[in-house]
């Protein structure tokens, strides 16, 4: 394994070890181990996935999907483990993003030239 891919391992264990993953985790586990609770948050993925399936492949998305997924979006919004779970994974979004733009700064600053 070359220098780099090491790296890349040690910052994966990193974001593992992280506050925002573990605050994940443990909401994603919350989550998970209420049957109501999980119930939801699949139906509210499935639709997600659904409609992301769709577009990718050029379908029409309905109005009834539309309304369908802004109901199931209100409901997994009121419900405040699937929103805290929500939260979390924004953060870890975030973490991977500030990630994103320091790996790929020698790209920018060599285009920048």
């Amino acid at each position: 394994m070359s220098e780099i891919n090491n790296h890349a391992e040690a910052l994966q264990h990193a974001i593992r070890e992280s506050e925002e993953f573990q605050a994940l985790q443990a909401a994603y586990n919350k989550v998970m181990n209420d049957p109501s609770s999980k119930e939801m948050f699949d139906n509210f993925r499935n639709i997600q996935i659904e409609l992301q399936q769709k577009q990718m492949q050029g379908m029409e998305i309905t109005e009834e999907e539309i309304e369908q997924a802004k109901k199931v979006v209100e409901v997994v919004q009121q419900h405040e483990g699937i929103s805290d779970l929500m939260t979390q994974e924004q953060n870890v979004n975030n973490l991977i993003n500030e990630l994103s733009q320091i790996i790929t700064k020698p790209l920018e600053e060599l285009y920048q030239m």
